[in-house]
């Protein structure tokens, strides 16, 4: 059967499957008009209902989650909600999400962003130690990091720095969005030098059977190329609006303490980065097991409050949104698999390996992935196809890679706190067509 008649008959045996797409259609476009939400929230009158709920609906971190309430009533319209219950609740996977916040918490603390800060400062004064130099170290050196930290620890980590030593000294609107875009390219190609740390490759390397030396052989200095070549190609094509920036250090406020914070906080003792850095290494280790490293989080909680004078106000509310997204993102995602599973296994080496790229701006890419382990029989070729279209698209949208919301949710202040989805695609475009070219060519 072609492709058209299996989906037709698809939807004929269940006609949720065109409605849960449809819904799925809506909260994409939402996301796309986010930012137009949170402008007319500027515009309304301040403190009134109106201005709450159109940055309400500005916010793409909750457009998912919003559109997950509307799921839940298709769904229990059509299957009834015994069969909603047990889909929102025992079949979609949240180990991810809650991975996330955990990370992003423990990652953007004092004492790991000082330490993280510490070994790129002395990577970027190698190389002269400007606003330029620190904008190569950290778009080079932070997304390989990925590959060991996980790319959820990676994002925080480059996009907290990123905020210090770039986007604080009001770089351009042009080159704002076009360090977001390599930034995400670069942290969804630069987690697969390993098997373990990136979300699209954890989905398949136990059911194929990939370790981390098939991904260093296949993947991985491919990822290194391409991220050196983008990042240098970018450095060349800004390099006057780079060197600029190095006038404004006056300008940046990066060293100052918290203004909501009442004193400075002290130092940050060696043996307290290296009990974050154990917390940290804990949840990557149990990233499989929200009982533990959960568990470890709250532990970790309380010892963080214990040594406030060493810490910077921990904020939760950023790594809890980006939660938020990437549950309502799941919920929407594993009910797409209808159409896409019989796109990918129609599909040859070349067009499978675009389908999963282009398939990837409009859902994680981990998912993509994921469906393709569930095609009997693919070929290695078609396999390492998928992932590297999967990863090689990562950077295209918010939605395309797990990390992305953190990116944006950490770094949206420097955007008047709403990412044009347009400015981050045409700031992406450039570094992805070279990830495509080195991943399917070389």
């Amino acid at each position: 059967m072609g492709l058209g008649a299996v989906l037709r008959d698809r939807i004929a045996a269940d006609p949720f499957h065109a409605v849960a797409t449809a819904i799925f259609a809506l909260a994409i476009a939402h996301t796309f008009a986010a930012a137009r939400f949170a402008a007319l929230a500027r515009r309304a009158p301040a403190a009134s209902v109106r201005a709450e709920i159109l940055h309400f609906l500005g916010e793409v971190e909750v457009v998912f989650g919003l559109w997950a309430v509307a799921l839940l009533v298709a769904m229990t319209v059509f299957r009834g909600w015994a069969a909603a219950a047990h889909y929102l609740n025992d079949v979609v996977n949240y180990t991810e999400a809650i991975f996330v916040v955990v990370v992003m918490a423990v990652a953007s603390t004092r004492p790991i962003v000082a330490l993280a800060e510490s070994l790129l400062r002395r990577v970027a004064a190698l190389i002269g130690g400007t606003p330029a130099a620190w904008w190569l170290t950290i778009l080079i050196v932070g997304p390989l990091l990925g590959s060991f930290v996980t790319e959820a620890a990676a994002m925080t980590i480059c996009a907290l720095l990123l905020g210090r030593q770039f986007y604080d000294l009001h770089p351009a609107p042009r080159l704002k969005y076009a360090t977001l875009g390599l930034l995400f390219v670069n942290v969804s190609i630069g987690g697969t030098l390993t098997h373990f740390a990136a979300p699209p490759v954890l989905m398949v390397a136990r059911p194929w059977g990939w370790g981390t030396p098939f991904m260093l052989t296949h993947f991985g200095w491919r990822a290194v190329v391409a991220i050196v070549i983008s990042t240098l190609a970018y450095r060349w094509l800004f390099r006057r609006e780079l060197a600029a920036l190095r006038a404004r250090l006056p300008m940046a406020d990066v060293d100052q303490p918290d203004e909501d914070a009442d004193a400075p906080p002290l130092p940050v003792p060696v043996w307290l980065t290296a009990v974050h850095v154990g917390f940290l290494a804990w949840t990557v280790v149990t990233a499989h097991y929200p009982a533990l490293f959960v568990g470890g989080f709250l532990f970790f909680l309380g010892f963080a409050r214990a040594t406030a004078v060493h810490q910077s106000r921990m904020a939760l509310r950023v790594p809890l949104l980006v939660g938020f997204f990437l549950a309502g993102l799941v919920i929407h995602g594993g009910l797409q698999a209808w159409w896409i599973a019989p796109v990918l296994e129609r599909l040859s080496r070349t067009p499978l390996f675009v389908g999963a790229c282009v398939l990837t701006a409009f859902n994680d890419n981990a998912l993509i992935t994921y469906l393709a382990t569930l095609v009997p029989g693919l070929d290695p070729a078609l396999r390492t196809a998928v992932v590297g279209g999967a990863v090689t698209g990562g950077g295209l949208t918010v939605i395309a890679n797990a990390p992305n919301p953190a990116g944006q949710a950490l770094l949206s202040r420097f955007f008047n706190d709403a990412i044009s989805p347009l400015g981050l695609l045409a700031g992406a475009l450039g570094p992805t067509a070279i990830a495509a070219v080195i991943f399917h060519l070389l």
